[in-house]
């Protein structure tokens, strides 16, 4: 016979405690809960304090560009190839922008320069800026290029930055003494510091030398022979020319991405003082003339003010400068009067005044001699 289960028995209810009794809620008195409802009402919640922005240019200008880079050079507007690229951009895009002048002492949230400032927020890394700032104002400069053209454009861009960037690198860590007198190094403006210049050179040669080596060491570049990074450069600017070929920019007659990338860092290597020994220089200039010519036009076309940047080293050159007050009068009842300037051609006037009423006075004192003569 089968087995059966035997039937489970039903949960009994145990009896409640005699003295436990069921739970009353008890009401306020209505006037009490009316006060009660009404001091809610009256108190709206607090709102939360808004954060305070983590930006170094507090007052800023709506879509200004604020952008912190490394100080003017005599030679170049900046011997940082992703900063002079950062610039070149905002130029050619036609954006707002001003350069901060920090004195190299602010770095971004990455440990970097450049980086800028847009409506309070900060974005870093000379890519990402590009990237962000073209979507922010849709100003895409390879808007008109073909799939075929980006992706050429992606390829060569990579090989600038991590490849020949780094050969300059190593060239600038190497051979430090002509990189300092190459690039007329001046750390004393640089870091606005009365320290002697010697010394600055001094802590300079030690600190970013070690740091160079180590770095050119770590990419890979720095374990060849000097021959041989020659040549590994001599061919990344023979792909460049070969790419370029006659034609005025790398992708027609309007600068692209690539243009703007290209010119930032052979502009670090065709401006190298002529005094200073230079085999990069030396083989694009012998071999590469549409790449000399390219930089030309890109410093046209974009830096106009380019001997004048040069020259005092002012970090916003491009921006209107501000008209200054007139001085009041000593007694400082109005303004003072304008300075008379007096020039060559016054001098000639007063010259030429002088001779006339010269001949007048020899001419009028012979008449009275002759109305003398007449009347005796």
């Amino acid at each position: 016979m089968a087995e059966v289960a035997p039937t489970p028995e039903p949960p009994r209810e145990e009896p409640a405690a005699p003295d436990a009794a069921p739970p009353t809620q008890e009401k306020p008195p209505a006037p009490v809960a009316e006060e009660a409802a009404t001091k809610t009402e009256a108190k709206p919640p607090a709102e939360e304090p808004k954060p305070k922005l983590q930006v170094h240019k507090q007052n800023f200008d709506k879509d200004v560009v604020y952008l912190f880079q490394f100080s003017r050079t005599e030679l170049l507007p900046s011997l940082s190839p992703y900063c002079l690229k950062v610039e070149t951009w905002l130029r050619l895009a036609g954006l707002k922008y001003e350069n901060i002048d920090h004195k190299m002492k602010l770095r971004s949230c990455k440990g970097q320069l450049p980086f800028v400032e847009l409506n309070g927020e900060e974005i870093p890394d000379s890519t990402i800026i590009i990237k962000e700032l073209s979507q922010k104002f849709n100003k895409d400069l390879d808007a008109g290029l073909t799939p075929e053209q980006r992706n050429v454009a992606h390829a060569m861009m990579s090989m600038i930055e991590n490849h020949l960037l780094w050969i300059v690198t190593w060239w600038r860590t190497k051979y430090i003494d002509s990189f300092i007198k190459g690039c007329k190094l001046n750390l004393q403006h640089a870091l606005g510091t009365r320290i002697p210049n010697s010394i600055l050179n001094f802590a300079f040669k030690i600190f970013y030398a070690r740091k160079g080596i180590k770095k050119v060491k770590a990419h890979g570049i720095g374990v060849h022979k000097p021959e041989e990074i020659a040549e590994f450069g001599n061919n990344d600017l023979r792909v460049l020319s070969d790419i370029l070929a006659d034609k005025p920019f790398f992708f027609g007659d309007e600068p692209t991405n690539l243009d703007v990338v290209a010119f930032a860092n052979l502009a670090q290597i065709h401006f190298v003082d002529k005094e200073i020994s230079y085999c990069l220089r030396d083989y694009m200039t012998a071999e590469c003339p549409n790449l000399v010519g390219h930089v030309s036009r890109m410093k046209e076309r974009c830096f106009p003010d380019w001997d004048d940047i040069c020259t005092t080293l002012d970090l916003n050159s491009h921006l209107p400068k501000p008209v200054k007050d007139v001085k009041e009068g000593k007694e400082g009842t109005g303004p003072a009067e304008k300075p008379i300037l007096i020039t060559d051609t016054d001098f000639e006037k007063e010259k030429l005044d002088q001779k006339e009423t010269g001949k007048e006075t020899e001419e009028n004192k012979e008449t009275e001699n002759e109305k003398e003569k007449e009347a005796k």
